[in-house]
């Protein structure tokens, strides 16, 4: 009987972990699609959103490491400074894997078509559930 038992939990705590799991990866999506709906309104403080409003935010593409959320949007209006240049984004999700309960890492790719020449790329992203909302604690863009 305490096979059984043990059995049966064992095979509900995987299923909750399952459900948990693809919820957690819904989320994330939805993150990343207000993401791209923002910045193809040209709206780079809404696409920051998705990022920790924190100085611990960490943002490493071409041009080395930018630390902090203020530091990364800095960037993103000086690499971006207007609709011509930011063009419309579309992001390709290639793999969502769990790295611990509350963190993820996202690995995809970037198109921008744009009127100065499109833009393509990759990144690797990390997403951690910080009071209850998953956030980009680091990006890699290149």
């Amino acid at each position: 009987m305490k096979k059984i038992v043990l059995l049966l939990t064992v095979v509900l705590l995987s299923s909750f972990s399952e459900i948990e799991t693809k919820d957690d990866k819904t989320e994330i999506r939805k993150v990343m699609a207000d993401q791209q709906e923002a910045w193809n309104n040209y709206d780079l403080e809404g696409f920051m959103q998705g990022y920790w409003k924190s100085e611990e935010l960490k943002f490493y593409g071409s041009n080395g490491v930018t630390y902090g959320w203020n530091n990364t949007l800095a960037r993103y209006k000086k690499a971006y400074p207007s609709k011509e240049y930011s063009g419309t984004l579309k992001f390709v999700i290639n793999d969502i894997s769990k790295i611990s309960r509350d963190a993820y890492y996202v690995m995809g790719e970037y198109h921008l078509e744009r009127s100065v020449g499109n833009a393509d790329g990759i990144f690797m992203i990390i997403f951690k559930k910080i009071k209850g909302e998953w956030k980009i604690i680091s990006d890699t863009s290149c």
